[in-house]
């Protein structure tokens, strides 16, 4: 197993009160930036619809579009299918593949389709997504008659491949630019929901950002707990996921397992509270009944069907704290093999442990009846 690279010092240090002044609930009107791969399924523009929806609550100064790319799921389903066709020379982390992978390759091979040459839209390269995300950014902007102008920057066009080679895009440089200026005693919220890849880079080419920052992420499991984080959101770029951990910027910590994905909508519940709620609650609803991963994972049916909206977890969090109750943790380190370990040390994180998908819901619901009208 290779080693897990490490900073050679973290970017920040400070004591635990540091840490438990900058990591407590938002105040007033929190001042944010949105990193997110708003074309890889349909959380994000969930999210990013009801962020631009509170306007009152938050202060939303800039989107940026993030890479993203299913290619590394491909080459862990090959992996897993030699587990499955020949049992006996499969390693352990084969077979942790199969087990995690075996319900879509019996999908694919219904479906009739080779694995090696298939191609669907979630296989294109990391800079196909991140134009499709920045695109996705813009629809929702129009959708409910927000400018956009000076608010929307593409990010990165692949995922980092070493420390030292941060990845230069106008969403970093807006980042950096933007964090600068943020006053010591105010943090800028940078709420992350897709790969860290963005950030990572920012910190890299500007570390003194880290003291102005706080960082708003959802991704895998919780981090006492022993699994493998097959989580999108931490897995596609390694290397960002553990240099923002390592670094020391201030991280809230949102567990997609089991905690934002309670977070779940049934086609009713879209059909009563989203649809009809003008062009951007139709568009919700056409998302959501056209979801881009449905062919990938194998949804051939609305019976008895929902889907988790992962993403609103980090604007619920800083709309009202309460709702996605949390404390705070010992920062864990990432392995090469994607689990968790805790090392004495760390500095502190905040993480959640529980959403109110309720409350959560009917915010939004509310949000959306009230700027189209009855």
């Amino acid at each position: 197993m290779a080693p897990t690279p490490a900073l050679q010092s973290p970017l920040i240090q400070h004591d635990d009160d540091w840490y438990r002044a900058r990591l407590a609930a938002p105040v007033g009107r929190p001042r944010l930036v949105l990193d997110t791969d708003a074309a890889n399924e349909i959380d994000d523009q969930f999210a990013l619809a009801w962020a631009l929806l509170s306007a009152q609550q938050l202060d939303l100064l800039a989107v940026y579009a993030a890479p993203f790319s299913f290619a590394h799921r491909r080459q862990e389903m090959l992996a897993a299918r030699r587990a499955r066709d020949w049992p006996a020379a499969a390693t352990a982390q084969e077979a942790e593949l199969l087990h995690q992978h075996a319900p879509r390759l019996a999908h694919f091979e219904r479906r009739g389709w080779a694995l090696e040459s298939v191609e669907l839209p979630v296989f294109a390269a990391p800079a196909v997504g991140m134009e499709r995300s920045y695109r996705e950014i813009l629809t929702v902007f129009d959708k409910l008659g927000c400018a956009s102008d000076g608010r929307v920057f593409r990010g990165s066009a692949g995922y980092l491949q070493g420390l030292d080679q941060p990845l230069r895009s106008a969403a970093v440089t807006h980042l950096i630019e933007l964090a600068r200026a943020s006053p010591a005693q105010q943090p800028l919220y940078v709420v992350a929901i897709g790969c860290l890849t963005n950030i990572a880079s920012a910190l890299l080419l500007a570390p003194d950002i880290a003291e102005r920052i706080v960082v708003v992420w959802t991704a895998g499991y919780p981090s006492g707990t022993a699994h493998t984080n097959f989580a999108f959101n931490l897995e596609q770029d390694m290397l960002a996921s553990q240099l923002v951990l390592d670094s020391g910027v201030p991280l809230v910590y949102l567990p997609g397992y089991q905690v934002g994905a309670q977070l779940r909508l049934s086609l009713p519940e879209m059909e009563r509270y989203v649809q009809g709620r003008g062009a951007i609650g139709d568009y919700l609803h056409h998302l959501f009944t056209h979801n881009p991963l449905w062919d990938f994972v194998g949804i051939d049916s609305f019976y008895a069907h929902s889907w988790v909206i992962w993403d609103v977890i980090n604007i619920a969090w800083l709309i009202a704290p309460d709702w996605v109750p949390s404390t705070l943790v010992r920062a864990p380190v990432l392995g090469a093999d994607r689990r968790w370990q805790q090392r004495p040390g760390r500095h502190l994180m905040r993480e959640a442990h529980a959403v109110s998908r309720d409350a959560i819901f009917a915010d939004l619901f509310r949000k959306l009846e009230a700027a189209t009208g009855p």
